[in-house]
């Protein structure tokens, strides 16, 4: 099966939810939710899978769930295709 690794840096509590795009080859998430109790894990989550039309189970975070930057697989998907949707997405 097709797996995708991609680092993300998440701004939780921004003002929408939106991908600002690739910067250094990582890639810029913003969230409404807080830090608190994995609400903007959860948020992160929901926001790349609806932005790539999979569901979420298929986007997972495999490290740094404490953190802002964070690894996340995403099943199913080339990263070349990860990459391109995500890049004109926001």
């Amino acid at each position: 099966m097709l797996k995708t690794h991609l680092k993300v840096k998440v701004q939780p509590k921004a003002s929408a939810n939106k991908i600002a795009g690739f910067r250094d080859g990582i890639l810029v998430v913003r969230v409404t939710a807080p830090p608190e109790k994995g609400r903007a894990n959860a948020a992160v989550i929901a926001l790349l899978a609806d932005a790539l039309g999979v569901a979420k189970t298929s986007v997972r975070i495999t490290r740094g769930h404490n953190s802002r930057e964070k690894l996340v697989a995403v099943d199913g998907l080339e990263a070349a295709e990860v990459e391109g949707t995500l890049s004109t997405s926001g």
